[in-house]
């Protein structure tokens, strides 16, 4: 009976979670990135000096339960609901996603930051230095503008009328200004320590937990407006969409290595097999962000040129507004699909470079099966790369439009930021994965069964 039990996938998880807590190191790294990820979410309901969070309150209220949250739900997914309520963590992490992703894109054009890549962990240090940089510049980049849109009374819909902000002076705007990129530094200071010092990749969990957040009110929300029937078919339909990202995210094409024995000394080295994975999503959720981000670009140039006497719009400002503001547009949804393909295969392009695998598998004496080394390997990897990658950006643009073709099931807000779908859905389980691996492979260390079998 005992060995029964252990066999059964419940006795397996509840022992490796009873592993988990009986190893100190294990139990205080979960302990420590549980502690800063209470502190994140305290921040991100703490708002800053100089603004009236009773109209905030109001205006979210609003938002919520009118057509207005289609378009600023998006923005306000990646800091858990901070950025509409003009919190201290409102800018949230998304200056240093940028800035990371900026620095890695650099370093294709730049050749220091190639070289600097290639010197190991040095290099890697003063990358990281000029990511920091570039988040404290950017971030103070995005706080001023979110400030101006909000002491324009632009950065709200329209049916919000009383002013967010108490006092409009310059010292006041400055305040706060400087208040919001100081808490973008913190969550940076944040997600490093969790990774440094915790499981898993530490802005990757704050993220998660932004969203995690915002579950219960969301799945509230439905129950009320949509009655129970909609609800429990929302549910059965998450698990869907979750088990099949699940399914994509660990799929992935395993080329058989090769490597020839060798002698080193009077050593015989080599002469082993493995192989080379490549994943079906190679990119991860990087393709969704950029498009999303870029098709953010339109409404608030919309918002930053609309007439403040509320006179009509131009020609140009009602296409924008009528084709790429509307989550629900077919305009929209097509774009929004091709560029998340385009920059799946752009950032992958980046990101692997089949020359350089072919390079080291040819250094370290590797070869894969019926290819030779050298060019031919490189031609055979980027083949195989770009076939695994077609299918991998449309289930990316699948899975990210699928809640814009369905914006009258659910709430009718909040389209983009639905727990239930779309982005929050491939970050969700990503992260999960990522982390479920990181504690799985620290058990192994220790000589603990672990989560996965």
């Amino acid at each position: 009976m005992r060995a029964a039990s252990r066999l059964r996938p419940g006795g397996l998880v509840n022992s490796a979670l009873v592993s988990v807590f009986r190893t100190p190191d294990l139990r205080r790294k979960i302990l420590f990135v549980l502690g800063l990820i209470i502190l994140y979410r305290i921040g991100a309901t703490l708002p800053s000096p100089g603004v009236n969070y009773k109209a905030v309150h109001t205006c979210m209220n609003t938002i919520n339960s009118g057509s207005s949250a289609d378009i600023y739900s998006l923005i306000n997914m990646f800091s858990g609901g901070a950025l509409l309520q003009l919190s201290v963590f409102a800018i949230g992490i998304m200056p240093y996603i940028t800035a990371s992703i900026i620095v890695q894109l650099l370093t294709v054009v730049i050749p220091r930051f190639e070289q600097l890549r290639k010197e190991g962990q040095a290099g890697q240090a003063k990358m990281t230095q000029y990511t920091r940089y570039l988040t404290v510049a950017l971030a103070l980049l995005q706080s001023t503008g979110v400030v101006a849109l909000a002491d324009r009374g632009t950065l709200l819909p329209s049916e919000c009328t009383d002013p967010v902000l108490s006092d409009q002076g310059i010292f006041a705007l400055f305040i706060i200004v400087m208040t919001m990129t100081a808490g973008a530094c913190i969550v940076m200071w944040f997600g490093e320590l969790i990774t440094e010092r915790g499981i898993g990749n530490g802005m990757s969990l704050l993220i998660f937990a932004g969203i995690a957040a915002r579950l219960p009110a969301e799945g509230h929300q439905i129950l009320q407006t949509r009655g129970g029937l909609v609800f429990f078919l929302i549910c059965v339909a998450a698990l869907v969409i979750v088990a099949g990202v699940v399914f994509i995210e660990q799929g992935q094409r395993r080329i058989p290595v090769q490597y020839a024995k060798r002698m080193v000394g009077r050593k015989m080295y080599g002469g082993s097999s493995t192989y080379l994975p490549l994943k079906v999503n190679q990119a991860g959720v990087i393709p969704v962000i950029f498009a999303s981000s870029l098709l953010y670009l339109p409404t608030l140039i919309l918002q930053l040129t609309r007439p403040s006497d509320g006179s009509a719009l131009s020609g140009w400002q009602n296409f924008i507004q009528k084709h790429l503001t509307q989550p629900g547009s077919s305009t929209y949804i097509v774009v929004y699909f091709a560029l998340i393909i385009f920059f799946t295969f752009f950032y992958v392009a980046v990101t692997f470079n089949p020359e350089e695998r072919a390079d080291e598998m040819k250094q370290y004496g590797g070869f894969i099966p019926g290819i030779r080394p050298g060019k031919p390997t490189a031609d055979y990897l980027a083949y195989v790369l770009n076939r695994i990658t077609l299918p991998g950006s449309i289930y990316l643009g699948i899975i990210a439009v699928l809640p814009n073709l369905f914006l009258d099931i659910g709430n009718s807000g909040g389209v983009q930021n639905m727990p239930f779908g779309g982005t929050a859905v491939l970050i969700m389980v990503g992260v999960g994965l990522d982390t479920v691996k990181q504690i799985n492979s620290q058990l192994m260390q220790r000589k603990y069964e672990g989560f996965l079998k």
